[in-house]
């Protein structure tokens, strides 16, 4: 464990649909070093929002273990699951995910009150988010006034605001055109990169899987790495 930051030993997770039971997971393994960079790759349905669920303590797999920097989520209450995402977890999601109710600055802010932070001090750092991601003049704002590539920059600095172990990025790009997408996975990935952070990103953009340092298959509910020039 101590090279391993994640660890996905022997998790299998189904679902049940109607009378049917949809296995997507199936004793599925995975070892991530720190501050790697890795892209999740497969079919729609195969299972990559169901990984990055189970990576983040938002679902429980059925069996097996799930660990993040040393701790097994798998073993963890939904209390504190809950407790340890909002802590050590940073989500990036296709659709955004933004409160329209709140202006940008409360976005961002969001994380950090509800792990506890003073409002001073959560809404001072999500400024410091903002200017990194080029919105520093946008903080009034509601995300409603912003382009999809605003929204996004707004999503990924509410998603580092309060310094997480661990980012996941479901379909970062999809709701974005070629060239706003292009700048999102730069921001993206110096953000995490020069921070050491690791960054977990499913993704259908096989532009966007080579930029990481691995590529990983989910086929038939297991995980399989392939040489990025394979």
């Amino acid at each position: 464990m101590a090279s391993s930051f994640v660890k996905v030993e022997n998790v299998s997770k189904t679902y049940s649909e109607g009378e049917q039971q949809h296995a997507v997971l199936r004793n599925a393994n995975l070892e991530i070093g720190r501050g790697e960079l890795v892209a999740l790759l497969g079919a729609s349905g195969s299972g990559k929002s169901t990984l990055l669920n189970l990576l983040s303590g938002i679902d429980r797999a059925d069996s097996g273990a799930i660990w993040v920097d040393g701790q097994n989520l798998i073993a963890m209450s939904e209390a504190e699951r809950t407790l340890f995402r909002r802590k050590h977890i940073g989500f990036v999601f296709q659709f955004f995910n933004l409160l329209p109710t709140l202006t940008v600055n409360e976005n961002v802010s969001l994380p950090l009150e509800l792990a506890g932070a003073k409002l001073k001090v959560a809404t001072g750092k999500a400024a410091e988010l903002l200017d990194l991601v080029g919105l520093e003049n946008r903080g009034d704002s509601y995300s409603d006034r912003l382009s999809g590539g605003e929204q996004q920059r707004v999503a990924i600095a509410r998603a580092l605001v309060h310094d997480p172990l661990l980012v996941l990025a479901d379909e970062p790009t999809g709701n974005l055109d070629e060239d706003t997408g292009n700048q999102i996975m730069d921001l993206l990935e110096k953000l995490t990169r020069n921070a050491g952070k690791n960054l977990i990103m499913a993704t259908h953009n096989s532009l966007n899987a080579q930029r990481a340092d691995r590529i990983v298959y989910l086929r038939d509910g297991k995980l399989v790495e392939k040489a990025k020039n394979g």
